[in-house]
């Protein structure tokens, strides 16, 4: 039987797992600066397979611009290359021997309104999340009070505290878009 106890530690540890998953989402959006996790959704052929760019191939940062991709095996440089470049990240990588550069082209003014759209979009969603899983809680505790294994006393007390998560995980939701949108209005 579930206590009120497991409710409120189970909404907090999937309103994390919530949070995590959206900063995970921000580091693929882009900003002017390099950031090597703008790479991790390219896919290269490998053996008649495709796998992530990650498993070919050592990506870094070269400066505050440019990602560095260097290739494990000698052939792979031009799979990589006319990967990143049909990506839709619109970036045009250069192969210098062994090492391809990816410069970060700068992003117009236009591009960073898209951005900072796109930002306050996730936000939202991670914020739906949230509260989504506050509703499944208040109705875990409200079935408890239904079949008579808590009070209401005890029923008010845990939506309260599920309450108090919940405003923790959208104040943080809330830092991160503002963060991330004044990353992206900086460079």
């Amino acid at each position: 039987m579930t206590t009120i106890a497991e409710i409120r530690s189970a909404t907090d540890a999937k309103m994390n797992q919530s949070l995590a998953a959206f900063q995970n989402n921000l580091t693929k959006i882009r900003t002017g600066r390099a950031n090597p996790a703008l790479l991790d959704t390219i896919h290269v052929e490998y053996y008649g397979s495709m796998v992530p760019l990650s498993q070919v191939a050592n990506v870094a940062l070269l400066d505050a611009r440019t990602i560095s991709v260097q290739p494990w095996e000698k052939g792979m440089g031009a799979k990589i290359e006319k990967a990143i470049r049909e990506s839709d990240l619109g970036l045009n990588p250069a192969s210098m021997g062994d090492l391809i550069r990816v410069p970060m082209p700068p992003m117009s003014e236009e591009r960073r309104k898209e951005m900072t759209k796109l930002v306050r979009s996730e936000g939202e969603n991670a914020k739906i999340a949230t509260r989504n899983l506050r509703r499944d809680a208040n109705e875990s505790v409200k079935k408890l009070v239904k079949d008579k294994l808590a009070s209401e006393d005890d029923q008010k007390r845990a939506e309260a505290e599920i309450q108090k998560v919940t405003d923790r995980h959208i104040a943080e939701i809330d830092k991160l878009v503002v963060a991330k949108e004044a990353e992206i209005m900086a460079v």
